[in-house]
């Protein structure tokens, strides 16, 4: 009988990172290996870093590090580390950690199975059919790597490079096979999925790819990472006409001083941003629009700061996420002095999650007695974990019913009370 190796993997950071490793761990289960969850048993691990901000990074190197005393042990042969950590900092940290055999970039997907394998595989090779991580009904879909825009505080063209989109055929195959694995819910998915195609040749955008996502067969399309600056009135359109479009848009701002705005390098003031949501709030009446804040950008004064605060409580975004300015290595922002110190940085990002408490308590308990479908992510004993189309998996708000589901279902539900993280109700017929 033929031993298999068995490789445990880790995968850290953002969907994109997560869409890496579901590739990865989709060939693995074409060959003589078993994918197992416990890495004290493993011969192989490879872990899928994240290199984005200071906490990501060190969430990262604290898993290498685990990793490789158990190489000191003798458990481990082989320890290979991929993603945007790996992509950034391979010498500074093959010096600092030398058991690691080798690290590899996020899309090395086939260098990394050379490696483990000791076989030769193409780029296209469709041994690459992913095997996904995040529950049987749900699936993110990456419709392009890295990104132009340039913004002074990101890192990510860094490490990920300059845009390059995927073609519409390529995408459609792998929505195709999703759809045809039971996926009801595709998440869209790139660093700027407004821009998606303009380095295609011809070129190609975001709305062509709605409407060839809207003739499949899920019941729920998602759009994540939108750039205000580049969200046109045809992807607005597009929006507005699809069927099985979400009327959710996950759009970051990062910020609403124009100053700030300028300086970040965003594309558009206060009123350009403004003046999108509401185009998209009159083209699409009951969407719900996510967006992320940073607190604490360089040269933020407390006039910066209350700018933003005031344009949150003007717009009333449905959903808010917020951190605090994190410097970054090569970056333009790292030549301006970081003034902010780090607990007003804080004290900022807590006052910004107050206001949004606030506004989304309201909103929630405006939906008390209505009925609305949601889609049932985790079951308990007595209960049910779900979410409507306004919300995204692990982010956004949940419904809590008071009735086990079935998980990856479609139910209506009536909302008998509600706060700021959540709906709460019983199933109806």
């Amino acid at each position: 009988m033929t031993y298999k190796q068995k490789v445990n993997f880790v995968s850290l950071g953002c969907a994109k990172a997560l869409v890496d490793t579901e590739k990865l761990l989709g060939a693995l289960k074409n060959t003589n290996f078993d994918i197992i969850s416990d890495p004290e048993s493993a011969d192989s691990i490879v872990i899928n870093t994240c290199g984005f901000i200071d906490f990501a990074r060190q969430e990262s190197i604290d898993t290498i590090l685990q990793a490789a005393e158990l190489k000191n042990k003798g458990k481990l042969k082989k320890l290979i580390v991929m993603g945007c950590l790996s992509e950034r900092y391979p010498k500074e940290l093959s010096k600092e950690i030398p058991e690691v055999d080798y690290f590899f970039g996020s899309n090395d997907h086939t260098k990394i199975m050379q490696f483990l394998t000791g076989k030769d595989y193409a780029e296209d090779d469709p041994i690459f059919l992913r095997s996904i991580l995040t529950p049987e009904h749900y699936a993110y879909i990456k419709i392009a790597e890295g990104c132009d825009n340039g913004c002074s505080f990101c890192s990510i063209p860094l490490m990920r490079g300059l845009q390059k989109s995927r073609s519409i055929d390529s995408i459609m195959w792998e929505a195709e096979k999703l759809s045809e694995q039971g996926i009801k819910e595709l998440l869209v998915i790139a660093q700027d999925t407004t821009s998606y195609g303009w380095d295609l040749k011809p070129k190609q955008y975001l709305g062509d790819l709605i409407s060839e996502l809207d003739s499949l067969d899920f019941d729920w399309v998602r759009i994540h990472y939108a750039h205000p600056a580049h969200l046109s009135t045809k992807i607005i359109q597009s929006m507005a006409d699809s069927k099985n479009l979400c009327k959710y848009l996950d759009m970051p701002i990062q910020h609403a001083s124009d100053p700030i705005l300028k300086s970040m390098r965003r594309g558009l003031n206060s009123a350009g941003i403004k003046k999108r949501i509401e185009l998209l709030r009159e083209a699409i009446p009951d969407i719900k629009i996510r967006t992320t804040l940073i607190a604490g950008y360089p040269g933020e004064t407390i006039e910066d700061f209350n700018k933003m605060c005031s344009f949150i409580e003007e717009i009333q975004f449905d959903r808010l996420g917020v951190f605090t300015y994190s410097e970054e290595d090569g970056t333009l922002a790292k030549n301006l002095k970081d003034d902010v110190p780090v607990e007003v940085k804080n004290e900022r990002k807590a006052q910004i999650m107050d206001i949004q408490a606030e506004i989304s308590n309201t909103k929630n308990k405006s939906m008390i007695g209505q009925t609305l479908q949601v889609l049932v992510d985790d079951v308990g004993m007595n209960h049910s974990v779900a979410r409507t189309e306004y919300d995204s998996p692990e982010i956004d708000n949940i419904v809590n019913v008071d009735k086990a589901l079935s998980v990856g279902q479609f139910y209506n539900v009536q909302i008998k009370s509600a706060n700021e993280f959540e709906l709460i109700g019983s199933p109806v017929k």
